[in-house]
């Protein structure tokens, strides 16, 4: 079965920095792209950054490029997001998704939580 799991949410100040991971089984991870994907309170879920395991090709939304860094380990079947500078928006439950060979992310992982306070 295909599957993600996402962790390393928590609580921390403004300035900080958290490393979200998402492991990844289930499927041959080198073909795929894993994206991070988060939901503010009361707000729509946004895209925030993607990795292409095939080509190394990455994406960043403006508003984390330069303080959020996206990588992966293909021997660990890992995603990372490593988030520096956190900001009180940066808030929300963040969730790691596979786009599908067909377009649209096909497979979810549960949220982690990231909270952080001004």
């Amino acid at each position: 079965d295909v599957q993600l799991q996402a962790s390393g949410g928590g609580l921390v100040q403004a300035g900080g920095s958290l490393r979200l991971s998402c492991a990844a089984s289930g499927f041959s991870f080198d073909d795929y792209t894993i994206a991070w994907i988060r939901q503010a309170p009361g707000k729509a879920r946004e895209e925030i950054s993607c990795i292409s395991n095939r080509d190394g090709t990455i994406h960043y939304v403006d508003s984390v490029k330069g303080r959020f860094t996206i990588s992966s380990d293909n021997a660990k079947n890992t995603v990372y997001l490593q988030m520096n500078s956190l900001k009180p928006e940066d808030t929300a439950l963040y969730y790691c998704a596979r786009w599908g060979s067909y377009g649209g992310m096909d497979y979810w992982g549960k949220g982690t939580l990231v909270t952080v306070s001004s």
